[in-house]
């Protein structure tokens, strides 16, 4: 058969990004949600209520534009919230700016522009050699605004897509029984319906083969049409495992399902469905060791979860999208204004084995609680590039990918925790070389130390903090061991000034400019961000008055 060369190079945009998991392992993650990140340069700064739940303007234009903020930060993948049409009208729950209430599969949203608009945005990606992801909903529709009872056909008749009701499961709602470990009830996970009385959410019947067929139809052809390079699934325990496998194939691309149950061996069996999963057991426990307060939070959980996840999961931890913050969890700074505990926090993500995702806002400080309030507007912030947190997950986003040029096997090496005798209910080591990740929840008002075997740094090595860019000295302990002590609860993350030499010679080098002013006492002089360490120690003091 003849193919033309025009019909070639259209297949050229789907060959070249169907990115798979090795491929994703070594991104690193911005997600956004399209209403609220940016509007366009002509629509000015419009007001945003959050709490109105209605949508403020955000479009995939808007965002093209401003690739370069993201860029900068050092992140190479980009996901965005679900792009087909959804319900239109005020339901008891507001408006769908978030994307999740599906009506027409085939249709974009159109709040959030146009076809050409978004294979412009997943074109301006891939010219930067940025991978675009996704988020899909394939569990249920959005709220019918004119019924809550489906006691008939016409009930569903509203959906442009499955307007049958033969592609529904019965109406109920899943029992909160399911969810209780003592009680739980999968298949009524599986085939009741989310939502609530006022905004009952139709659950898809997957069982129905017409409706898997359509699915997979409709995966494929999102993925082709936009140069999709990885998937987002939303509600994917609600939704029989088996539905997984074919479904991942026709979309082709790198798939990571969102599995929000905090037990590891439960979320591990959608590892082997799924390519990934978002690691909600490591995101509990994290969460909770750096927002209970100062030196309340346990801290050692995180390596026992750790340690699980690393075996339960089908490729181990390095798979996994690794988090803080996302459009369903309240941020950090909801929960603590001490902003030793959020640094220490944010730099988790990035010395995790899995694919470190940042949402967006925090890194100008947003602080937004249960939704609705976490799905603030960005563009009051101006886009400030001169925020510490923002200059924080800089630091941390070259760290990790000077880590990964620099050992090959960084990206699929499990991390190890070396065990702290003192401080040990307050710290955490972390080792996955060439970083080293000193870590504590003691807040703000601490002083605290971490001894290290002396093995882990060469002794003719400097060893530098790349999140102040400043030469940092250890202190001999017992034995042939290392200890490194740290103010104001501040987290360290160490590398050799070795590694830091096998950076090329551009303008995103990391701690370019390292001093050798170690005075004769041995104390440290700042050197390469100064500017970021005192600012914040600011920030720290201002939180306390």
């Amino acid at each position: 058969m003849h193919i033309s060369l025009l019909a070639l190079l259209a297949l050229v945009p789907s060959l070249i990004y169907a990115a798979n998991l090795d491929d994703w392992r070594s991104r690193s993650i911005y997600q956004v949600v399209t209403d609220r990140f940016a509007t366009e340069s002509s629509g000015g700064k419009p007001p945003c209520d959050t709490g109105a739940r209605k949508y403020c303007g955000g479009t995939w234009k808007a965002l093209s534009e401003r690739l370069d903020y993201i860029q900068r930060m050092g992140f190479d993948a980009v996901w965005i919230s679900p792009v087909i049409s959804n319900v239109e009208g005020e339901t008891a729950h507001g408006e769908a700016y978030h994307g999740y209430w599906p009506n027409d599969f085939y249709a974009l949203n159109s709040h959030f522009g146009s076809v050409e608009d978004l294979k412009n945005l997943s074109r301006a990606l891939h010219d930067r050699g940025m991978y675009l992801m996704v988020d899909i909903v394939v569990n249920h529709m959005g709220p019918n605004t004119t019924t809550t009872s489906f006691s008939s056909q016409d009930s569903f008749s509203g959906y442009k897509t499955f307007p049958q009701e033969s592609s529904y499961h019965p109406f109920h709602f899943v029992s909160p029984a399911s969810y209780d470990p003592t009680t739980s009830n999968q298949t009524d996970v599986e085939q009741g319906w989310l939502g609530d009385s006022v905004a009952p959410l139709p659950d898809l019947n997957t069982e129905n083969t017409e409706v898997v067929r359509t699915l997979n139809d409709w995966v494929k052809g999102l993925v082709s049409n936009y140069s999709i390079d990885g998937l987002r699934v939303d509600t994917a325990k609600h939704i029989r495992q088996d539905f997984w496998p074919d479904f991942k194939s026709a979309a082709g691309v790198f798939t990571i399902g969102e599995v929000l149950h905090g037990d590891v061996d439960y979320v591990a069996n959608y590892t082997r469905v799924l390519d990934s999963v978002l690691d909600y057991p490591t995101y509990f426990t994290v969460y909770s060791a750096f927002t209970a307060g100062p030196g309340q939070g346990n801290i050692s959980a995180i390596e026992s979860t750790v340690t699980a996840s690393q075996k339960a999961y089908q490729h181990g931890a390095s798979s996994v999208g690794s988090f803080l913050e996302n459009q369903d969890q309240p941020r950090l700074l909801s929960k603590t204004k001490d902003l030793s505990l959020i640094l220490n926090a944010m730099a988790w993500p990035f010395i995790h084995d899995g694919i470190p995702i940042i949402y967006y806002g925090q890194e100008q400080g947003l602080s937004g609680g249960e939704d609705p309030d976490n799905r603030e507007a960005l563009w009051p912030t101006e886009y400030s590039t001169e925020s510490p947190m923002l200059r924080h997950i800089t630091s941390l986003n070259l760290a990790r990918k000077l880590a990964i040029s620099a050992k090959m096997n960084f990206l699929t090496n499990p991390m190890t925790f070396v065990p702290q005798s003192e401080h040990n209910s307050t710290t955490l080591a972390v080792s996955k070389p060439p970083l080293m990740a000193l870590l504590t929840n003691a807040g703000s008002a601490a002083t605290v130390t971490w001894t290290v075997p002396k093995k882990t740094f060469d002794n003719k090595e400097r060893i530098v903090d790349v999140l102040t860019c400043r030469e940092t000295v250890a202190r001999k302990g017992s034995g042939d061991t290392l200890v490194f002590t740290s103010t104001m609860g501040m987290p360290l993350v160490l590398v050799s000034s070795a590694v830091l030499d096998t950076q090329k010679s551009d303008d995103r080098r990391l701690c370019p400019e390292i001093s050798n002013a170690i005075d004769t006492n041995g104390s440290v002089q700042i050197s390469g961000s100064p500017f970021l360490y005192l600012a914040l120690s600011m920030l720290i003091i201002l939180a306390q008055i």
